[in-house]
């Protein structure tokens, strides 16, 4: 009875483990997946961490921009809450913010390698295009 029951559980956490879906990257060797296509809001990254409210498509575009000309870090912010941080291919790391800039406050698809490290998320930027398809609500949150 006791094998059964052993069976049944190997049976249940195999199938479990199957169902779980795959990372980004490979915790042991950090590889990344290629090609990956994402897509959100280049922003600062101060308020999506301080103001929850804060999303992809509702946001206060004077003050990301404001934020980012006054050198706070940038990110791309995906609908689901994921920031993706621009990375360089190899290291040293180069500075992404002349890439980045006429993008901030602009909804857009990027294609590059996504790395993952105990939920940061880095890409190394192959593409980026301005998704004009996709509706923002970059006045929300204007002080009263």
């Amino acid at each position: 009875m006791k094998t059964i029951t052993r069976g049944y559980l190997l049976i249940g956490l195999l199938t479990a483990s199957s169902l779980v879906p795959a990372k980004a990257t490979s915790p042991d060797n950090n590889k990344p997946v290629t090609n990956q296509v994402i897509s959100g809001l280049v922003r600062d990254i101060a308020c999506p961490l301080q103001n929850k409210q804060s999303t992809a498509r509702r946001f206060n575009r004077d003050c990301a921009i404001a934020c980012a000309r006054q050198g706070s870090p940038l990110a791309i912010l995906t609908d689901d809450g994921t920031m993706y941080l621009p990375i360089s291919e190899s290291m040293p790391d180069s500075d992404h913010r002349p890439q980045l800039m006429p993008f901030v406050g602009k909804y857009v698809r990027v294609v590059g390698d996504v790395y993952e490290r105990k939920g940061t998320h880095g890409i190394v930027i192959k593409e980026i295009k301005e998704d004009s398809s996709v509706r923002v609500k970059g006045d929300a949150f204007q002080p009263e």
